[in-house]
């Protein structure tokens, strides 16, 4: 891994670390049992870990990293990946946690520059 990409993923992963994952779907968020649902499916091969999810997130989708999310669903577990783009195109990917494919992309472009802003 660069330099770089450790710069962006230990202040990331810090903050995991200390607020856990945020878990929806089995439970209310903020569930004390939502964090053990999630470190047991990482335990029992069911998800990838988070880790390895943003390396190739960093690889194929090169952008900041504005939040992350495991929800579970009824096909299993997701990463929502939301990440800030070069040109402020923020980009929602929906991740399977199992293998780590892209199941689903939404782009939104920052609608707030106006005609000439060369931010």
């Amino acid at each position: 891994m660069t330099n770089k990409a450790q710069s962006i993923y230990r202040p990331l992963l810090a903050m995991f670390l200390i607020l856990g994952l945020s878990v929806s779907g089995t439970g209310h968020a903020g569930d004390p049992g939502d964090h053990d649902r999630a470190r047991h499916a990482l335990e029992a091969g069911e998800i990838l870990p988070l880790r390895t999810i943003l390396e190739n997130m960093e690889r194929d989708y090169p952008g900041q990293i504005m939040e992350v999310e495991l929800d579970r669903k009824a096909g299993g577990w997701i990463y929502e990946i939301k990440l800030l783009r070069k040109g402020g195109e923020l980009v929602k990917l929906k991740v399977d946690a199992r293998d780590g494919k892209v199941v689903d992309i939404k782009r939104k472009e920052d609608k707030s520059r106006l005609p000439g802003d060369t931010r």
